[in-house]
């Protein structure tokens, strides 16, 4: 087969970004040692701002999003990996200035190519996706600075976002008390489903009082927000507690002091999957497969074919999804 079915933003004469649904040539694929039909993909954040023209993601144009594959190696000249094994890509550049994984087949290097781990379905791989990744990271890092269910509460801002609501399912699978922030009420019942004890607003967690700090509420926190909701946070955790900070969605800023770090030895934990380590991501994959896997995917995911991703991607541009689209490339 030489031509294949995919996702193209194109930039037309009005300097407007156009998604079509059309045939590519396997030729036209950049270089790399595996060649991948993709089974599933799943929708990010990367995947809406390359679609409308975003030079931070992607430079240049015409282009396939897509940051996350799983599905099935046809040709491969790197020995770790034979033809019918079953894989999964995520992050690195693809999809941002590689040609991404909204399409039937892409082409990477091998260093970017994870062996699907036992316990996984080429579906599960992809509702978890680069977001189950960035979620187990930032749950690694918090155990592993020590915050521990008998510690206390865990909060959890962007809940109804990949990274957040995998983040919820996975804490309380391992018995932590989860606090889940949203600003969408019509997903209460879905979150107290994947295991929150407790569900707040974000208007609970933006603080303007101007003080440096706030009662002590929590042992820890994922945070995918930034902004003065990360910065509010970071003053009401109690003592050696720590947040695990991976997004942006609310403001690049943190206008907050030293107070907290060092006055409670709190810790602000960086995490970034886009280019972690590959023995990271093969702990981390081993975990999601394993003990921290997840029996309830289903509640947190809906399927669609690649002709609804449009769509789907304005919706999440407009902040009004929620969970995880997986995409079905192939029927």
């Amino acid at each position: 087969m030489s031509q294949f079915k995919a996702l193209v933003v194109s930039e037309n004469a009005e300097k407007q970004y156009v998604r079509t649904i059309t045939q590519r040539n396997i030729e036209d694929l950049p270089a790399g040692e595996v060649l991948i039909k993709v089974h599933y993909s799943t929708l990010n954040y990367k995947d809406a701002l390359s679609s409308i023209g975003n030079k931070g993601v992607t430079r240049n144009y015409p282009h396939t999003p897509g940051i996350d594959a799983s599905g099935v190696v046809v040709e491969s000249t790197d020995a770790n990996f034979s033809v019918g094994q079953e894989v999964l890509v995520t992050s690195y550049d693809l999809g941002m200035n590689t040609s991404g994984a909204l399409a039937e087949y892409i082409r990477v290097p091998a260093k970017w190519v994870i062996a699907l781990p036992a316990g996984l379905s080429l579906s599960d791989a992809m509702i978890l996706g680069t977001a189950g990744l960035t979620a187990g990271l930032c749950i690694d890092a918090l155990l592993k600075y020590g915050v521990s269910p008998e510690k206390g509460k865990i909060i959890v801002t962007g809940s109804t976002g990949g990274v957040g609501i995998l983040s919820v399912a996975i804490l309380a699978k391992l018995g932590f008390e989860v606090v889940a922030v949203t600003g969408k009420p019509e997903a209460a019942e879905l979150l107290q489903r994947l295991g929150a004890t407790e569900i707040v607003g974000r208007e609970s967690l933006n603080d303007t009082s101007g003080r440096p700090m706030l009662k002590s509420i929590y042992a820890g926190a994922v945070d995918t927000v930034g902004g003065n909701i990360l910065a509010t946070i970071l003053k009401s955790l109690h003592y050696g507690g720590a947040v695990a900070a991976c997004g942006l969605v609310a403001s690049p800023d943190l206008p907050t002091s030293v107070f907290p770090f060092i006055l409670r030895g709190n810790a602000l934990l960086g995490i970034d999957s886009a280019e972690c380590p590959m023995s990271k991501r093969l702990e981390i994959w081993q975990h999601l497969a394993s003990d921290w896997k997840l029996d309830n995917l289903d509640l947190i995911s809906h399927k669609i074919g690649l002709e609804e991703v449009p769509a789907k991607l304005d919706l999440m541009l407009e902040g009004k999804s929620f969970g995880k689209s997986l995409v079905e490339i192939i029927d």
